[in-house]
This record gives C-alpha cells, structure tokens and sequence, in this order.
C-alpha cells in the first residue's frame, strides 16, 4: 500500500495559521506527518512525505509517487477563538475517501476527545487534485487556546498521529 502525507503549509515559506502562543501551524503539521509516516512504515507501507509550498507541486508528487491514498494534515483556524475540534475533508461523499474520512476522524475524537465537527467535503486542490481518494485532516483549532496547548504538545502530537495512521489502517482492514 502507497500512502502519501501532506503536511500542510511550509515552514520558513509559509508558516500557515498561527496560534495566540506564536505556535505555527506549517511547524506542527510537518511534525504530524513524519510521526504518521514513521507509524505506517512501522506495519510496512511504503509512505512518501510531502511538504511542498504550491498546491500543484503537492498533487504532482502524489501521482508521481502512485499514492493509494492521500492524507493532507492542517491545523484549523477561525476568527472566533471558541470554535474548537476536529474535522475532516473529502472530496465527495459515497466513496473511498469519504470512508478514509470517517476512519481518521473517529479515531482522533476517541483519542483526544476533541470536538467532533464531522466529515464534511469541500473544494480544496490537494484533495480533488489527487488521482487517489484523499482527505484533508484538520486536527485541531490553532485559534483555540484549548486546542493550541493539544497542538504544541509532543505526547497530544503523538497521540494525533498515531490516531491518524490507525484511521488509515482501520480503512485499509475494511478492504478500501
């Protein structure tokens, strides 16, 4: 199984949101998505790390790298700092990646306890650029000084990847 790890944004390039604490979300993804990689190497997938700063050069690594699935890994950010938890994207619903979706999200709300804000679809060009069924993970709110302390700790960090690589391994058990 090829699975392909985006972490969104890219540090020195674009730090993505930034929490009340200075934390920076392109720093706290690409710290996801080597600790989910490093998880799923662990049970023998072949996992590529994508930390790109345009959209297109993200996608085109994917297909390059003939990716199976595509996790996009975010931290979520809202003008309002009470908005809080976890929700995850699709492109459309009725498919793989909505399945994908529903595993990964499941397993961060049982394992942080985060808000469950659902599976929702949306637009965005790393999920609908993909030639693989793909979501976008937003783990937690940047913006939220509940969420961010989850975010700036290492052992909530790990419990979020290892939560993340366990929605993959859920849906690739179920068969895709």
């Amino acid at each position: 199984m090829k699975i392909a790890i985006n972490g969104g944004h890219y540090p020195g390039l674009d730090s993505g949101a930034v929490g009340a604490t200075g934390l920076q979300e392109a720093i706290v993804t690409q710290d996801l998505m080597k600790r989910v990689a490093r998880y799923l190497r662990t049970v023998w997938y072949d996992v590529t790390e994508i930390q790109e700063n345009e959209l297109y050069q993200i996608t085109d690594a994917s297909n390059v790298f003939g990716a199976e699935l595509f996790i996009s890994i975010h931290c979520n950010s809202a003008a309002s700092t009470s908005a809080r938890g976890t929700e995850t994207y699709c492109y459309q619903l009725g498919g793989t990646g909505e399945r994908l979706a529903g595993c990964i999200q499941s397993q961060i709300v049982k394992s942080l306890g985060t808000v469950d804000r659902g599976v929702k679809t949306a637009n965005f060009a790393v999920i609908r650029d993909t030639d693989c069924p793909a979501v976008l993970v937003e783990a937690a709110f940047i913006s939220n000084k509940e969420d961010e302390k989850l975010l700036a700790d290492s052992t909530k960090r790990d419990e979020f990847a290892k939560a993340i690589a366990r929605g993959i391994t859920d849906l690739v058990a179920m068969g895709l």
